[in-house]
């Protein structure tokens, strides 16, 4: 009798010594659907252990005998997939800073845990919140700027850094070095064609990404041959895309062309072979293109879009809101015969981006939401742009694949981001329904992990309504 006593109670220590020896960490989440984007299949009842901002490691409920979490949340087969990159947006408008603060906990409510500024007049401010950020001091989505972007003299873009030199352009970006910025921004407002080329060229030689529109005074050729990273909207794909490139660049800058005429010649003169042959030169010299399909098409369908139900209007402050006035206003000046423009312009842009997909050019998700940039809304904006991504001819795979794997794939951080799986940063989202099936499946958001900080769905609507009364509180008050 006392043998079994004794042999009863070594199970029950060994027992309680096998269940006290689990290993503890931050965060477990079971029942998880995993998304593998690379390979666009999905990975059924995971496990996934987040220790601080990294995945410690994935795998079946094997784990669940190994492992216990500080936090425990069970998945309840919701779909897993890394956070959604926005990879152009910008924040700005000096006079309300206070508007801008507010788009980073609303970023992060729709599943953005990353965003690429392309420049504003608030530099300082987004470099302030962005290693505020980091040191997990504000809520808000990993920021990338490229704080001031350069533009020549008397640009009409407030915050930027002028220039009318090589000297100048030298000093800017040691400036911009000193700044720490993440890349380079460029545009042709009022920067020549020379300066342009110089500055692409130099801050390439410096390490940095470099990211701009194109100049009227450069081919799409000579630019991506100098170092252009990504050229920003997929408007300007069309310079490449028609046969008589040559005779509208001459025409336009000898002034013998106008604007319209331009255009119209470059309409009656796209073929997809001319496209695909400079697409696939552009991609072997590491060009990609940011398509920021959302706002060419708000602007090209200013006359027919309603917006008037979008109820995330709720959560902008009010001057953000102002400042999409001025592309209204501008529309409402046009003629008919200039709107049509407009629109074709669009469709033909957009439709080349099956083209881009197989010619092997990098395709990057970004939206151009924020302020001045009319309906182009944070946060929701990234959902919008790639169902139209999709709607013209990309994969939902291809879609997701350009927000998640091409925008860490950007900063040279495919070994922090892109995959659930171990040693990656722990920065994904749940969703109810899969969106490999249906690309607006994005917003079924059940959850987010950001940098290892879990946020369920109670806590993105808190963080919705707080964005929310504090934009009315504003409101209020002016």
């Amino acid at each position: 009798m006392g043998i079994r006593h004794l042999f009863i109670g070594f199970l029950v220590a060994s027992w309680t010594l096998a269940c006290s020896s689990k290993t503890e960490v931050d965060l477990l989440i079971k029942s998880a659907s995993i998304i593998d984007l690379e390979h666009e299949t999905i990975n059924p009842n995971q496990v996934i252990l987040v220790n601080k901002d990294r995945i410690v490691m994935t795998g079946g409920d094997s784990l669940l005998s190994q492992y216990e979490g500080k936090l425990e949340i069970d998945a309840k087969s919701n779909f897993v997939l890394p956070g959604l990159w926005d990879n152009h947006v910008h924040f700005g408008g000096a006079e309300y800073i206070d508007e801008n603060e507010q788009l980073l906990p609303l970023y992060l409510s729709f599943g953005v845990t990353a965003v690429r500024d392309a420049a504003g007049d608030i530099a300082l401010e987004v470099l302030k919140w962005k290693q505020e950020i980091a040191d997990g001091k504000r809520i808000g989505p990993r920021i990338f700027t490229s704080g001031p972007k350069i533009e020549g003299i008397n640009s009409i873009w407030p915050g930027d850094l002028e220039i009318g030199s090589e000297e100048e352009l030298d000093n800017a970006l040691d400036s911009l070095e000193k700044l720490n910025v993440d890349f380079i921004k460029i545009t042709d407002n009022a920067l020549s064609a020379d300066l342009f080329l110089s500055a692409t060229k130099k801050a390439k030689k410096r390490g940095w990404a470099v990211s701009g529109h194109v100049h009227p005074g450069l081919t799409l050729q000579e630019i991506s041959e100098a170092g252009l990273s990504t050229i920003e909207h997929q408007g300007y794909l069309l310079r490449a895309s028609t046969s008589e490139e040559a005779k509208i660049r001459a025409g336009r800058l000898s002034g013998t062309l106008s604007a319209e005429q331009a255009n119209q010649i470059q309409l009656e003169t796209l073929f997809d072979s001319v496209a695909l042959a400079n697409f696939r030169l552009f991609a072997q010299q590491g060009t990609g293109i940011v398509p920021t399909l959302l706002i060419s098409r708000n602007i090209a369908y200013l006359d027919s879009l309603d917006f008037s139900k979008d109820t995330i209007m709720n959560y902008l402050g009010p001057k953000l809101k102002e400042s999409y006035q001025w592309r209204i206003d501008r529309y409402a000046k046009e003629d008919p015969a200039a709107r049509l423009i407009r629109k074709k312009q669009f469709e033909a842009s957009a439709r080349l981006l099956p083209l881009v997909q197989q010619s092997g050019m990098k395709i990057i998700a970004g939206t151009d939401a924020g302020y001045l940039n009319t309906y182009d809304f944070p946060g929701l904006a990234i959902h919008r742009e790639l169902s139209l991504m999709v709607d013209y001819g990309l994969t939902p795979g291809q879609a997701l694949s350009a927000s998640i794997l091409n925008g860490p794939s950007y900063f040279g951080l495919e070994k922090d981001y892109g995959s659930i799986s171990k040693g990656k940063k722990a920065s994904f989202i749940l969703l109810r329904l899969n969106p490999l099936e249906n690309i607006s499946n994005t917003l079924s958001l059940e959850g987010v992990v950001n940098e290892g900080k879990f946020y369920s769905r109670n806590d993105l609507d808190k963080m919705l309504l707080d964005i929310k009364e504090w934009v009315r509180q504003k409101e209020m008050s002016n």
